[in-house]
């Protein structure tokens, strides 16, 4: 893969699918007060990936919404932002989940409700899912995408996913591990494997695999996706270098410039989709490595997971 990556049907339109949750985001506002808008790790790669892919891909996001005012918001929103939401199914009874960012300078925590979220039952519908993958090229999902489903429903989509591989689709995996989302250690680690098995590429943060997985450096956890299937394995790491890693061997890729960060909120997301957007129009790991360290870069310097709309 280490030559860049087509993931398209001959002669015509090429889809990017990204799979998981979008929910109600509340950020700080002058004055006190709350800004509220729509974000969520797959959902914000979607975003940025139809900014920065060319106008024949499609991004189409797979999830399930609530029947309620807040869900049809978000779907124009979404649909504003350029990503296709065919394959959004929209549950009665249901709504989106909320989380708050909190901010200790640039670097921010937050705090969920989303025990009812509608994204839960994403996965629910055999014949949803077959739809979407047979209209993807290339797909895109996160370790919240395993973390917020049913044991069932999670085997479901891996399989899915196995399949596209398989068929020589790009499949991108960021393990974004959230310890507080699985019932404890053993079942989320097992399912991050599973979840990296099934890649093509995989998009790690070395501070959470230290945490979950014991890594005791960057290159450990790189060396880890790859011998689990991975075929090429990106290590974030913050502003440090990045590590690229394929059975060809290991390189570090630094970040252009130091920034001046205000809200570190979606640069792995923003990352990712710089990244895969970058493989997936032919550059090299290290290229697209440097495509990614430049949006997130940039978003960092501005509030909220999102970047405005061009």
């Amino acid at each position: 893969m280490t030559d860049g990556m087509s993931g398209a049907k001959a002669g015509g339109a090429r889809r990017v699918v990204s799979i998981g949750e979008c929910m109600v985001e509340l950020s700080a506002a002058p004055g006190g007060l709350l800004r509220m808008g729509f974000a969520g790790d797959t959902f914000n790669t979607a975003w940025y990936l139809r900014r920065e892919l060319p106008e024949d891909w499609t991004v189409s996001y797979v999830s399930a919404v609530g029947g309620d005012q807040t869900s049809t918001d978000m779907l124009a929103f979404m649909a504003k932002g350029g990503v296709d939401t065919r394959f959004v199914r929209r549950l009665p009874g249901r709504m989106p989940g909320l989380y708050l960012i909190h901010l200790d300078g640039a670097e921010r925590s937050f705090s969920y409700w989303r025990d009812t979220s509608a994204a839960k039952a994403l996965a629910a519908d055999e014949a949803h899912l077959e739809a979407a993958f047979a209209a993807g090229d290339a797909f895109y999902f996160s370790g919240i995408t395993l973390a917020i489903l049913p044991a069932e429903d999670r085997a479901r989509l891996l399989r899915f996913l196995a399949a596209a591989k398989q068929a020589g689709k790009p499949v991108a995996f960021d393990p974004n591990i959230r310890p507080r989302l699985w019932p404890d250690r053993e079942e989320m680690c097992a399912s991050i494997e599973a979840g990296a098995a099934v890649s093509s590429i995989c998009l790690p943060s070395h501070p959470d695999e230290r945490d979950a997985f014991g890594d005791a450096t960057p290159e450990a956890s790189a060396e880890r996706y790859l011998a689990l299937g991975a075929g090429e394995v990106v290590v974030k790491d913050g502003p440090a270098p990045a590590l690229v890693a394929t059975a060809e061997g290991i390189q570090s890729v630094a970040a252009p410039q130091a920034v001046n960060a205000v809200d570190t909120t979606g640069a792995g997301d923003s990352f990712g989709a710089a990244y895969l957007a970058a493989r997936l129009g032919g550059a090299t790991p290290a290229e697209a490595v440097r495509c990614g360290h430049a949006l997130a870069g940039t978003v960092v310097c501005h509030h909220g997971a999102l970047l405005p709309l061009a």
